[in-house]
């Protein structure tokens, strides 16, 4: 992954500073001093488009046309609250997802599913979340590692979380058969969402190819228990992909389910 440059909130700390510069060093970038200058001042002055900026809560990937991308629990921290005070959790549910199971999440954006499935799992599961595009993965990599919530588990649940920046389909196809428990699907909707502010962010930046039946074939072979897929609640690609047995939500939602 290549990011034009790096850069830093207004008056940094020292340890920002070194902080910043050296992930400019990883990332085969440019490390530039703030200062006073706004983001716009930067681009003007040095030419980028494209700028991590790093501050002193977070990691914010910034690009002219876009909306910022950064790292959050989202929706993970609401779910997780929830099965905490005893309330069921659709997907856990139609997934069967309980303590020592493994879990593949083969397209996980900014990883909310996946920090779900790795908190119902427990200490004695596996989650291992796959993004393809680099600075989804990148961005996700430092959340899940540097995060801090005060939900109860759900830092530890971000911490066990293995993410691999890989096509899913090399990973499953290199997996033995029944090897996990579920694999699931959360690709970039065919017919998308325009309410959500965080698809808006990552859209352009994410794969957005269609799922292949290839895939949804290994992760058959590879899941002992189910292959889910969610998309929109209206999508062909429930039919397409041979998901007979769709579970729509009161949402614009809906979850496929193939059981192995």
């Amino acid at each position: 992954m290549i990011l034009l440059f790096v850069t830093t909130s207004y008056d940094p700390s020292d340890s920002q500073l070194s902080e910043a510069a050296a992930l400019a060093r990883k990332l085969g970038g440019r490390f530039i001093q703030r200062r006073r200058m706004t983001l716009a001042q930067l681009r003007q002055r040095f030419g980028d488009e494209d700028i991590l900026l790093l501050t002193k809560d977070r990691m914010e990937y910034h690009h002219e046309l876009r909306l910022p991308l950064f790292f959050h629990p989202s929706t993970a921290a609401v779910r997780i609250k929830r099965l905490r005070n005893g309330e069921k959790d659709p997907l856990l549910q139609l997934a069967g997802i309980g303590p020592g199971d493994r879990i593949v999440d083969c397209t996980a954006g900014l990883g909310s599913d996946a920090i779900v499935f790795s908190f119902a799992a427990g200490p004695e599961g596996a989650v291992t979340a796959i993004e393809s595009a680099s600075i989804p993965a990148f961005l996700l990599q430092q959340g899940l590692r540097t995060y801090h919530s005060e939900v109860p588990g759900l830092d530890e649940a971000m911490r066990r979380i293995e993410v691999l920046q890989k096509d899913h389909a090399e990973v499953l196809k290199a997996m033995e058969p029944g090897s996990c428990d579920v694999v699931y699907f959360d690709p970039m909707f065919r017919q998308p969402i325009t309410e959500s502010s965080s698809i808006k962010a990552i859209r352009g930046l994410a794969d957005d190819r269609a799922l292949s039946p290839e895939s949804v074939a290994l992760a058959r072979r590879a899941a002992r228990r189910a292959v889910i897929l969610k998309e929109h609640r209206d999508s062909a690609e429930f039919g397409r992909l041979g998901f007979a047995e769709v579970h729509r939500s009161s949402t614009k939602i809906a979850y496929g389910v193939i059981r192995c």
